[in-house]
């Protein structure tokens, strides 16, 4: 029987124990030099020079660099409905309303036109996500910001790397969210990074991040305790160093699996937007006119008959979830719908074969012609 092809697997290695022992040996566990330096190191590899600030999850990292931007109470945040949840629960955390709007069909992503659509005099920003490692329209948000005076907020929580015309991801907005958890084209382990387009964000980001205060004891604000440690410093600190050698290998895995469902019946492989360099945090495929009941049958028969992982983000779009569905009683996004009703996001990870990619596309192909 063959091996399962798992769809997602972090690569820890010797590497990493060995920045982990080194932590461990000096006694400075806590956030410390490690921290810093991770911060300097992300800000120059991945964000284009900006202030990073490392904080304890991706999630954490949306909430603070919303908070240091200003939203709160009687504030509207206009977001995607198709992504995960903590998009929409960090601006909710902050007292925020999140406001969803649809998806462009292609890429996933939020549109300009769509968030357009659902502004209001309370709205504040808009937080597009670069949904599974492709970046949104940047140039159109822009447009938009400037023509309705809002911020606009980056969830790059799975775009390591990713750009469009030249431009990196986590550049474009006040502020930008890069999740470090297990799974993304990087880890610390679990953490996330913030970049800031200036010093009063960043400083802000950083209060929040430690009890409010820079000085110990000086509190200047009511913070958290939303701090990395040096332990998950060090391991991110490598894994940045693998990242972009991880980026071309799942770039490589992607045009082989494009090639090779190029003609399976109903699927339809990742769009790419003139511009745009995807990393492929997923590999994302729709079964064109599928149910969710359909899809979900299709995902079961990669396993089972041919031992193949996949996934289904999203399979509940935020807005119908019980947890947010409040903010938008009845609302219809019709391609946030669909999309969530024909997704599979199939396996990418720099750890598979040739071999490994040659079982995908044969599963795929033969359990989509058996109309499973």
């Amino acid at each position: 029987m063959n091996e399962f092809i798992a769809p997602a697997r972090p690569i820890i290695g010797d590497d990493e124990r060995a920045a982990v022992d080194r932590v461990l040996r000096s006694g400075m566990i806590a956030q410390g030099p490690e921290v810093a330096a991770f911060e300097q190191e992300f800000s120059a590899e991945l964000a284009g020079g900006r202030t990073c600030v490392a904080v304890n999850s991706g999630t954490s990292g949306l909430h603070l660099g919303l908070l240091a931007a200003g939203i709160g109470p009687g504030d509207e945040v206009v977001v995607p409905s198709f992504t995960f949840a903590a998009t929409a629960n960090s601006v909710a955390l902050t007292g925020a309303t999140p406001v969803f709007a649809d998806i462009d069909p292609q890429t996933f992503c939020l549109t300009p036109d769509a968030a357009r659509e659902v502004l209001t005099e309370r709205t504040k920003a808009v937080m597009p996500v670069h949904l599974y490692g492709h970046p949104f329209d940047a140039p159109g948000f822009a447009a938009l910001a400037a023509e309705r005076d809002v911020m606009i907020f980056e969830d790059a929580a799975q775009a390591h790397g990713a750009s469009l015309d030249g431009r990196m991801v986590g550049t474009f907005g006040t502020f930008a969210m890069f999740s470090l958890y297990p799974t993304k084209n990087m880890t610390s382990g679990e953490g996330g990074m913030v970049a800031c387009v200036d010093d009063d964000v960043a400083r802000a980001v950083r209060l929040l991040r430690n009890q409010g205060m820079e000085r110990q004891y000086a509190n200047e604000v009511v913070g958290f305790n939303a701090r990395m440690t040096d332990v998950h410093a060090a391991i991110g600190r490598v894994q940045l160093g693998k990242l972009p050698a991880w980026t071309a290998q799942r770039q490589a895995n992607a045009a082989t699996l494009d090639a090779g469902l190029a003609a399976a019946a109903g699927v339809v492989t990742p769009a790419v937007a003139p511009g745009a360099v995807h990393v492929y945090h997923q590999y994302t495929i729709r079964l064109a006119g599928s149910t969710g009941a359909e899809r979900d049958r299709f995902v079961a028969a990669l396993k089972e008959e041919h031992a193949v992982g996949a996934g289904v983000y999203y399979p509940i779009p935020n807005h119908r979830l019980a947890s947010l569905e409040h903010f938008a009683p009845g609302l219809d996004l019709p391609e946030t719908e669909r999309a969530a009703a024909e997704v599979v996001s199939l396996p990418v990870h720099p750890s598979l074969t040739e071999a490994d990619l040659t079982r995908i596309v044969d599963a795929v192909v033969a359990v989509a012609g058996a109309g499973a």
